[in-house]
Parts: structure tokens; C-alpha cells; sequence
């Protein structure tokens, strides 16, 4: 919208051009208005100033907005020691009990995040931002264990027995376990001892991945890592994806059809139940995200061996029979190296653009 002194100086050299020859349209074209703007403008005299209803913009104060000592009067009774953790919608109808009314709820609710103070009233920590936990890359066996603790039913409700697993993520062997009658970080640092020196593993070679349960961040736990060289990391709060391989593992265990009917009567049913299955899963089960072999053999380095060998029988069949192949065969690849919560691709770009814009 054109000021009224913008419209005098338009006018102006309007009139200028049209009296030294000029069109009215060419001349308004040239400063991108339409004949009717102008000769609007001088019907209606510019200097009266816009004359359409849209034009007169003028701020009128809404006549029930609140004054300043009412705003502050809001603030002070929202910030008093009986109301300081409620929220609004539980302070009007304490107010209204005492016959007091100082403003509607949604009047205090809009104070409240104009000043800042919408939330966490209460004295509570607030929600603090959780980072993705740092991305690992197992090429090799013994590089990278991941860990949890299960429940495992017992005959007494509410009580459980606790399966504590490790697996290794290149080759998804169940490299340690132990059934115990509660979680606790000693018992996981003696069962990271024993597996540690039953795998060989040296200072520096070794990072854990636990969530954050209690028995993953005990003291003891953290000393005997620190102990044996032992790297840790662990998942963000409430995030079960961000330690999948194990929670995959116990599914694979807890659905099969060895898991006895019933819950177990004892601490020792629980350790022959878990044995049996432990051997399966290391040396019976084909798994899937390695190339259908045991994790057995692709933790003592045979499964390179065993797929080039399918390889060549697939191969075989189709120089023999061509007819029945209409493509190429199933391709028995190796899985070289096995990522844990892997970086996206928004997340690789965010530091590059961040970089040219510094």
C-alpha cells in the first residue's frame, strides 16, 4: 500500500511526463500502475490518503483485553506457592471454589507461554534431548558384543528368573549366557569376565552394547570393563531399536517350540531350557542375515566357504539344466561388514551443509 506522499511524487511525475507529451497508459506502465490507480488517485485528491474501507488499517484495542496490573495480578496468583505446580486448567476451578476470578483458562494459558512458563510447572526434570548412540561396524568376530537381560516366567506371579545373553554382532553367536534369580552388575561383570577370558579377548579390542538398565550402568559393571579394556555404549532410554540383534535373539529363542507350556519350577529347569536352545541357535539355526549359515560357522570363519561352495552347486545345476534358469542364480553373497544403528543419509549431509554455511 502507497503512502500518501509515495502518490504525490507518483502524480507528480505522471503529470510532468504527460505534459511534455506523453500517454497516460505508457506512463504508467513504466512505473507499473494501471491508468484507473491514478486517475482514481486524482479524483479523490491524494492528499486525503486512501479512501477504500481495506485501506484504514488502524490498531483498535479489543476492549476486554486485560491491563498490565491485571496481567501481573494473573501471574502473581499462577506463580504463588499454592498454584506454582498446576497447570492452568486445575487453578481456575480451585479459584472458582474460593469464589475468585482472575482470568479464563485459556487467558492463563496464553500469559503463561507469552512469559515462557507453559511448561514443566511441576518440579520435575525436564525432557532432556537424547543423541543417537555412535554407530558401530563389526568386520570380524570379537569385535562388538551386544547385551540384555530377559524375563523368563516362574511359577510365583510376579516373580521372574532373568536370562542374561551376549552376542557377538558379526556373527550373531550367543558368545555367553546365564540364568540368575535377579538382575544385578555384579553377576553381569563376573559373566563379561568369564567370556572375555573364554573368547580371548585383549584390552582395546572389545565395545559392549547394553541399553541403560540398571545392571548395565552399576559401578561394578563399569569397573570390570574398565578392568579388561572393555568399550561401552549404550541405547538411548525407551528405545529397544537402538539394540535390535539381541532383541531379535530373544524372540528367535522365546518362539520356539521348546519353551515348555508352563513356567519353570526352578532355577535349574530355566539353565537346561536355555542350554538346549543356546546350542541350537549357535549350531542348527540358519540365519537369515548372514547368508543362512550357523552362527558357529560364521564365527569360526567357515561360512565364506560354505557360500562359495553353494554357489558353485547353483551354478552346476544351471549348466545343466538351462532351460529352467530365466535369470541369473541365487546369489550366495558374504556379509563383510555388519553395521549397529548405522548413520542415514540426513544425518552424513547435516555436517556437510553445516559446514558450507559456516
Amino acid at each position: 500500500m502507497t503512502s500518501v506522499q509515495q502518490r504525490q511524487k507518483l502524480l507528480g511525475l505522471i503529470g510532468k511526463a504527460c505534459a511534455d507529451g506523453a500517454r497516460l497508459k505508457p506512463a504508467c506502465h513504466q512505473i507499473g500502475l494501471s491508468c484507473r490507480s491514478v486517475q482514481r488517485w486524482q479524483r479523490t485528491q491524494a492528499a486525503e490518503g486512501d479512501q477504500r474501507p481495506s485501506g484504514k488499517r488502524r490498531y483498535v484495542c479489543p476492549p476486554n483485553k486485560l491491563r498490565e496490573d491485571e496481567r501481573q495480578a494473573v501471574m502473581a496468583t499462577l506463580n504463588s506457592e499454592a498454584f506454582k505446580d498446576l497447570p492452568p486448567s486445575q487453578v481456575v476451578p480451585r479459584l472458582a471454589d474460593r469464589g475468585v476470578y482472575v482470568a479464563s483458562e485459556s487467558t492463563m494459558y496464553r500469559i503463561l507461554r507469552q512469559q515462557g512458563q507453559l511448561g514443566h510447572r511441576r518440579s520435575e526434570r525436564a525432557a532432556q534431548k537424547r543423541s543417537r548412540p555412535r554407530a558401530l561396524a563389526a568386520t570380524g568376530a570379537d569385535q562388538v558384543f551386544c547385551w540384555d537381560i530377559t524375563y523368563l516366567p516362574t511359577q510365583v506371579r510376579g516373580q521372574h528368573f532373568y536370562l542374561y545373553l551376549f552376542e557377538d554382532l558379526f556373527s550373531r553367536k550367543i558368545v555367553g549366557w546365564q540364568v540368575f534369580d535377579c538382575e544385578s552388575a555384579e553377576l553381569a561383570s563376573q559373566l563379561l569376565r568369564d567370556i572375555c577370558e573364554s573368547q580371548g579377548i585383549r584390552p582395546g579390542q572389545l565395545t559392549v552394547h547394553s541399553d541403560n538398565g540398571s545392571p548395565m550402568k552399576g559401578e561394578t559393571m563399569l569397573a570390570a570393563m574398565q578392568r579388561l579394556g572393555v568399550a561401552h555404549t549404550r541405547s538411548r532410554p525407551s528405545v529397544s531399536n537402538d539394540n535390535p540383534y539381541v532383541e531379535s535373539a530373544f524372540r528367535t529363542l522365546k518362539y520356539r517350540p521348546e519353551l515348555p507350556v508352563k513356567p519353570f519350577e526352578n532355577l535349574l529347569a530355566a539353565r537346561r531350557w536355555v542350554t538346549e536352545l543356546a546350542h541350537w541357535y549357535n549350531h542348527e539355526h540358519r540365519h537369515s542375515a548372514i547368508g543362512f549359515v550357523t552362527p558357529a560357522q560364521r564365527h569360526a570363519g567357515l561360512d565364506r566357504a560354505l557360500l562359495e561352495q553353494r554357489a558353485l552347486v547353483y551354478e552346476q545345476a544351471r549348466q545343466e539344466n538351462p532351460q529352467r534358469w530365466s535369470g541369473q542364480p541365487r546369489q550366495w553373497a558374504h556379509v563383510d561388514v555388519v553395521h549397529l544403528n548405522p548413520e542415514t543419509k540426513q544425518q552424513t549431509k547435516e555436517p556437510e551443509s553445516k559446514q558450507k554455511t559456516a
